[in-house]
């Protein structure tokens, strides 16, 4: 799906089912896709991990209106969770330095 953030077009892979969110990136050379929007019913602290992503990405979790709560740059196939300061809605992963958003921005998509 193509998502218009910041005036850039992004081409990004939507995750609602419990499968697609669980697999997110992993496994992915990432040639076609500038990211992954993972999207869950309610609002708590989901947390990622890196194992088989092979690139490095700047993981945003974002509320239910779509604020950053917290921003985190992920290494690939560090043997580490990713957790968020806060609870959000949405996590978006998108390759580094892409958009550099920062916690308390809002976006749309």
């Amino acid at each position: 799906m193509i998502f218009k953030i910041r005036g850039k077009k992004l081409k990004i892979k939507v995750c609602k089912s419990y499968l697609s969110k669980v697999f997110g990136l992993m496994f992915s050379t990432m040639k076609n896709l500038d990211g992954a929007l993972l999207c869950f019913d309610k609002e708590d602290k989901y947390a990622i991990h890196m194992f088989f992503v092979f690139q490095h990405l700047d993981i945003v979790w974002l509320d239910s209106k779509k604020r950053v709560v917290d921003v985190q740059r992920a290494v690939p196939f560090a043997f580490k969770i990713y957790k968020p300061r806060k609870a959000a809605k949405y996590i978006l992963e998108l390759k580094k330095d892409i958009l550099n958003l920062k916690i308390g921005e809002q976006i749309r998509f």
